[in-house]
């Protein structure tokens, strides 16, 4: 497999050290200093985009992938109010984009319990439910894409919470609350905690490197050659 990586920090070396180990070859690498690379020649050299950059650039590199022809994987996070304008213009051309707000395929196992514990909560109303997420101080958005998800998750399993918000946790309110917490060194550490006068149950997801989160993305650019559409990692990981 031949890979484009569109960014390449932390996340995009973590990446090609496992795409490398697997075999497979980086074609292109583009980061803030060569940006004048990514042109419709070089990225044509690619099978799949694996595309983790910032909130503020993600968008355009998607439409830009997704305009070339070329698969894209994404697990930039923070730009999910474009989410309707960027699965509009993949439909329009007949592209395949897998989007995920985290690619540990610890963390969507995570994700699988989160929902279940969730529904199972519903019935006990004395206890409440808050997220806390940690992560590195070089992380720019807060919450973490992930905690969303978890947070998103816990309010469709959980009535009594309406909404969540970024701020300190407010015993019995309808808002669900989410701490965010910027530490290093903290590749990301995920809670959800209920608790009730009379005990606390609470789930934790700790990352100890990035090597799950660059595998996954691995894996779901496998699974993006020859098809058409919009993907998420349930899918990759047959959990649908």
């Amino acid at each position: 497999m031949k890979i484009a990586l569109i960014g390449y920090g932390k996340m995009g070396k973590a990446i090609e050290a496992i795409a490398l180990e697997q075999h497979h070859e980086i074609v292109l690498r583009i980061d803030l200093n060569n940006a004048s690379d990514f042109t419709a020649e070089n990225i044509a050299l690619a099978d799949v985009a694996i595309e983790f950059t910032g909130p503020h650039s993600a968008v355009e590199n998607i439409l830009k992938c997704l305009e070339l022809g070329i698969p894209v994987v994404s697990g930039s996070t923070g730009w999910l109010d474009e989410w309707d304008r960027v699965t509009s213009f993949c439909k329009e051309k007949n592209g395949t984009l897998i989007y995920s707000s985290n690619y540990s395929i610890g963390v969507n196992l995570f994700f699988e319990v989160n929902q279940y514990l969730a529904r199972l909560m519903e019935q006990y109303p004395s206890y409440d439910v808050m997220l806390k997420e940690i992560h590195h101080t070089q992380k720019k958005d807060a919450p973490s894409g992930t905690a969303i998800t978890l947070a998103e998750q816990v309010l469709a399993g959980i009535t009594r919470k309406s909404s969540w918000s970024n701020q300190p946790e407010q015993t019995n309110s309808p808002v669900l609350s989410i701490l965010s917490e910027r530490i290093d060194p903290a590749p990301g550490t995920h809670h959800v905690k209920y608790t009730s006068a009379i005990d606390d149950i609470e789930i934790i997801h700790t990352a100890h490197n990035r090597t799950g989160f660059a595998g996954g993305a691995v894996t779901a650019a496998q699974y993006a050659i020859g098809k058409k559409g919009i993907y998420n990692m349930k899918q990759v990981l047959g959990l649908v």
